[in-house]
């Protein structure tokens, strides 16, 4: 396990949202990469256009994990999922996934949607669904009663990678990730920006993996987002500056000169992706990981699967890109193998 250790140096703040130092940027073992991973936001259901509620929720969905973990496991995939409170509290999940997390053919973690986590000490407000908005005790707290209930539903796993429910990592969750032995952070959705929500601004990070505060320390595996078409490059600087003018990104993206593509079957065709994939390799990352979001392995309950047929072309999007990624040579990783593999 990578955990802090005396005499190694600092290598840039101690912040997740801040831009690394490049002597930050995790080196890997010889012949590791480039690797994938596949990521899912383990989740209660529920409305995304209404306000948020603590209770009201569904778990409908928790058996078709099971199916999911089978369909990954053809493929060679060892999914990481990423289990939040209402997950972790519902006897189903140990049903769906505790046998293959026994059998290290899926692993897990922790995501943090504090409205739904206890204690519930903070007033309902969009800007306290960012987790890292709140009085750190309390962001620690909220951690730590959800990491206690992930490791009772798996017979006492500990899980060691975590991201933050909307992202919303703030300027104390490192520290407490640290505390709370976590090696692994997966909070960074590079190039995207949920300031105007209260959130974090992600649109300077890098898209590399980095250590947040120290070689050995807390790692930071930033969701994989790049920029395609001739414009590509100009991506990190132009993108945020047409936020307030969509209908012009929206023009860029169908001249073929900019678009913003993340690693996910929600709202990407898999051609954006393929491209995607090809264009993360071209830059030589690593690391890519993917991303989606459970309840949308169960039609209506996301607005990116409505129906049986979306559902299909879910899955259909997975083969379709666990197939290209083997043609690239590019094999899945777990989180114990990225540990292992990063050099201190």
């Amino acid at each position: 396990m990578l955990a802090p250790r005396e005499g190694l140096a600092p290598v840039t703040r101690a912040a997740i949202a801040s831009p690394p130092a490049p002597e930050a940027h995790v080196r890997f073992a010889a012949g590791f990469g480039p690797r994938f991973v596949v990521t899912v936001d383990t989740e209660e259901e529920f409305d995304w256009s209404k306000p948020f509620e603590r209770t009201g929720h569904g778990l409908s969905h928790v058996p078709r994990l099971a199916k999911f973990q089978q369909f990954c496991e053809g493929f060679g995939v060892t999914p990481v999922y990423l289990i939040d409170y209402p997950i972790a509290s519902d006897p189903g999940i140990s049903a769906a996934l505790g046998q293959a997390v026994a059998d290290g053919r899926a692993e897990i973690g922790v995501q943090l949607h504090p409205w739904v986590n206890p204690p519930h000490a903070e007033d309902l407000t969009v800007s306290n669904s960012f987790a890292g908005n709140l009085e750190p005790a309390l962001e620690e707290a909220k951690l730590v009663k959800l990491r206690d209930t992930i490791s009772r539903a798996f017979n006492g796993t500990a899980p060691l990678i975590y991201r933050a429910g909307r992202y919303g990592v703030g300027p104390h969750t490192a520290a407490i990730l640290g505390q709370a032995s976590i090696a692994i952070d997966t909070s960074v959705r590079a190039h995207f920006d949920y300031s105007s929500q209260g959130g974090p601004d992600f649109t300077g990070l890098p898209a590399h993996p980095w250590w947040v505060d120290r070689r050995g320390g807390l790692m930071e595996l930033p969701l994989t987002t790049v920029f395609s078409g001739l414009l590509r490059r100009a991506g990190p600087w132009l993108f945020p500056r047409l936020w307030r003018v969509p209908r012009l990104r929206g023009v860029l993206a169908r001249l073929g000169l900019m678009n913003r593509v993340p690693l996910t079957p929600e709202g990407v065709s898999a051609a954006e992706a393929i491209a995607g994939i090809d264009l993360a390799l071209g830059d030589g990352l690593p690391v890519l990981v993917f991303s989606f979001h459970s309840p949308s392995l169960r039609p209506g309950n996301t607005p990116y699967v409505r129906d049986d047929d979306q559902l299909d072309q879910l899955y259909g999007w997975w083969r379709t890109v666990f197939a290209h990624l083997a043609r690239r040579g590019v094999r899945p990783a777990g989180v114990a193998q990225i540990m292992q593999a990063a050099q201190i």
